[in-house]
């Protein structure tokens, strides 16, 4: 089995930032903020966030928020709760939560919640058991989750639960291992995980490893993807059902695809890399107690000292 190429990775996330002109940057121009979240975070495990320069990042942060509280992909760009997150995210990596209004936030995200439970993305109500979690997940770092209404967001969250154990994005919808990080980790932040039936969801998390590489995919008949070893990976921990896969053969298929010339860790084995899949693949390896990375909470995938020093130590 081969080793994490650290010092390549944390060079790889670095210079993504610096090449403004890249395509890959271009590309993300309105998904910098996530992009900011996963890059830093990777760049946390690895022990290197000293790496970028804290005031400039909290400074764009900032710039990016407008007068509802809520927070754009980027400067100039619309308020979505799944850039308030993130931002609220990348603040918490710092410990300068204390820069933000954190009324002003936290009313933004509980002024998405409807009538029956679910949240909206933004203001045009789109909605997905995404955004429940987002808004779960942002109000608890806050501090605020009691400006929801937390029995009738869970509620809504179970309506999405199908005959197979998962979960949908909306009732009725099919199961997907990124949807069920979102729900199962929302029970989670909630104390609500007995709601779940763990053997049943276990069983199809775990069917979602491929023998041949080792690598999780997200719905059946689907290719193994390094992401899934986020988002199927953590899912399996917080309902102990962990055990039932085969850690080894996952880990191999992780460092299988990282680029050890130029860094970066991509989907599959000699695709591009690029940021999102960095950071899910070290998150994924942090799970799995990888030498050398700092440990990661499954439901807030945050650092868990992170957690611990927001959640635990308030």
């Amino acid at each position: 089995m081969g080793e994490l190429a650290s010092e390549k990775h944390v060079q790889f996330i670095v210079s993504v930032e610096k090449k403004k002109d890249s395509f890959q940057s271009v590309v993300m121009e309105h998904i910098r903020m996530n992009g900011a979240y996963w890059g830093l975070t990777a760049l946390d495990l690895l022990g290197k966030l000293h790496a970028v320069d804290v005031e400039e990042v909290v400074s764009w942060v900032l710039q990016c928020q407008h007068d509802s509280g809520g927070f754009g992909g980027n400067i100039g760009h619309d308020p979505h709760v799944l850039y308030t997150l993130s931002g609220v995210q990348v603040l918490a990596l710092f410990d300068k939560l204390d820069v933000l209004d954190i009324e002003k936030v936290a009313s933004y995200v509980a002024g998405l919640q409807n009538e029956d439970g679910s949240f909206s993305g933004d203001m045009w109500g789109e909605i997905d058991t995404r955004f429940s979690y987002i808004a779960i997940s942002c109000l608890s770092l806050l501090h605020r989750l009691d400006k929801i209404n937390v029995e009738k967001a869970v509620n809504y969250i179970l309506s999405c639960k199908n005959h197979d154990g998962g979960f949908g994005c909306i009732p009725g919808a099919e199961s997907h291992a990124g949807q069920i990080f979102c729900c199962v980790g929302a029970l989670a932040i909630t104390g609500s995980l007995h709601h779940i039936d763990k053997d049943l969801l276990g069983w199809w998390l775990c069917e979602r490893q491929d023998n041949k590489t080792g690598g999780l995919n997200g719905r059946p008949e689907k290719l193994p993807d390094v992401c899934y070893s986020w988002w199927a990976l953590s899912s399996l921990i917080m309902i102990d059902r962990v055990h039932w896969i085969n850690k080894d053969k996952l880990i191999k298929f992780i460092l299988d695809c990282q680029d050890i010339e130029n860094g970066g860790i991509s989907d599959r084995p000699d695709d591009a890399v690029d940021v999102y899949h960095t950071y899910f693949g070290v998150a994924g390896l942090s799970l799995l107690e990888y030498p050398g990375l700092k440990a990661i909470d499954p439901a807030y995938a945050l650092p868990v000292d992170v957690v611990n020093r927001i959640i635990l130590d308030r």
